[in-house]
């Protein structure tokens, strides 16, 4: 097979020498990313922390909210229409 037919073949770059100066950009840069890396961490932690609480409160909540709809709902079954002698009189 020719090397023809195996497709384009790309130039490879030379090596380029790295001086003194981009070696200490490069530790800088490194140094950089690395810590914004660790903020990045540590927000994301305290996020999943908060959104758990929010998800624990939700939940308390949604409990609470199904107890006062089941009491609202059997207070309203209970209640039969009142004949009117046993009616309190409106300024009560």
């Amino acid at each position: 097979m020719a090397v023809a037919e195996l497709g384009p073949v790309w130039p490879i770059a030379p090596r380029r020498r790295q001086h003194a100066y981009n070696l200490r950009m490069n530790d800088d840069t490194l140094e950089q990313i690395q810590t914004k890396i660790a903020y990045l961490e540590r927000t994301a932690h305290e996020l999943s922390d908060v959104v758990f609480r929010q998800q624990k409160e939700i939940q308390a909540l949604e409990a609470k909210l199904k107890e006062v709809s089941d009491r609202l709902n059997a207070v309203q079954s209970d209640q039969s229409p009142r004949p009117a002698e046993q009616e309190r009189p409106p300024h009560y």
